[in-house]
């Protein structure tokens, strides 16, 4: 066997074994009755599964020297791997808007809140960055995430142009705080799924005199872990708990008040969870047909995903909403300006 052929005889084995294993993890990730964590992680990176079957397909092709069934199989495998995958990001990327935009002529400023929200990542220091961000975009409500008390005292600074505040700083990489220029009210910090993991209710009052409910949310991640908490049950390592989104679905929809629910949902907004979750509270992912805006990982140039989100209910428009520049997180932080309606 010449040099060439053993080149192509080992890409060839790579492109197939490459196929196979991206086949078989498609067809797991549509496992959602088995509670496995390790299942769990297959839903996160839909975009970059469908971008690397496509990539197998066209290699098999122009590689493939003969077609038989196995051939043919394999092709087949990775067209519908390549569906699947499609069929959970295409509404986000080509379809219409679950929530309606506003435009610039019938926009009310008494009845319009931006919110920004930004997961710190507790070990980043670079706070300076953080405020001048938030300055830039000049928010009515700032949610922050993973806040430890140093990041409660460098945010100190928000509160002369931030009157309002929620603050529940803690070192577990769940603490959290709220900083807002509007009114806030009949607020509560609960803690749904974790007694070391807050989550923030409060009724948010516009200059218009009309008011929302807003939930701050940041649940658990959906994998084992030793330094954080974590969403296992205590039985065994497989055995998922009721996370909070569903309780706080739950809790929304015996809710009279239009309502935003918005935070780091350790979660990418097309799982089993989330949409359960926006079906159950009536809510609506700002998201669809805007785009995937993946805020995590900051750190990574390729394995990225949706984790922060907003979702509200119907009666509520979108002004703007973008993505704004990293600091030092392993998070994109996230703005969104709404109209009350």
């Amino acid at each position: 066997m010449n040099t060439s052929s053993k080149t192509y005889k080992i890409i060839f084995t790579i492109i197939i074994a490459i196929s196979t294993a991206l086949i078989l993890a498609s067809l797991l990730s549509l496992v959602y009755n088995i509670p496995k964590w390790y299942l769990k992680i297959l839903d996160f990176p839909r975009l970059q599964q469908f971008l690397l079957g496509v990539l197998m397909l066209i290699l098999f092709i122009i590689i493939n020297r003969k077609w038989n069934i196995g051939s043919i199989a394999l092709s087949v495998g990775l067209l519908a791997s390549i569906f699947i995958h499609f069929s959970f990001i295409s509404a986000y990327l080509l379809g219409e808007k679950a929530v309606p935009s506003v435009e610039v002529s019938e926009v009310n400023p008494k009845k319009t809140v931006g919110i920004l929200l930004g997961n710190v990542l507790i070990s980043n220091k670079n706070s300076s960055r953080f405020l001048e961000i938030i300055s830039n975009a000049n928010p009515d409500l700032v949610l922050v995430m993973e806040v430890n008390k140093w990041w409660v005292e460098e945010l100190q600074l928000l509160k002369q142009e931030y009157p309002y505040s929620i603050e529940y700083p803690l070192d577990n990489a769940y603490g959290m705080a709220l900083y807002s220029k509007l009114p806030l009210s009949e607020t509560e910090i609960q803690f749904l799924n974790h007694s070391k993991v807050p989550s923030f209710n409060t009724v948010v009052t516009l200059p218009s005199g009309d008011s929302f409910k807003f939930y701050g949310v940041h649940p658990v991640a959906p994998f084992p872990s030793d330094k954080y908490p974590e969403n296992i049950g205590k039985k065994g390592k497989d055995e998922q708990k009721e996370v909070s989104l569903a309780k706080i679905g739950k809790l929304v929809s015996k809710n009279d008040k239009l309502t935003i629910v918005a935070g780091d949902f350790n979660d990418v907004s097309w799982s089993n969870t989330a949409r359960l979750f926006g079906q159950n509270g009536n809510l609506k992912d700002v998201r669809i047909g805007r785009g995937l805006y993946n805020t995590f990982d900051a750190q990574s140039m390729i394995m990225r995903w949706p984790l922060d989100h907003f979702f509200v209910s119907e009666g509520i428009a979108v002004v703007e909403f973008k993505q704004l520049k990293k600091f030092g997180s392993d998070h994109f932080p996230l703005f969104a300006k709404f109209q009350i309606n």
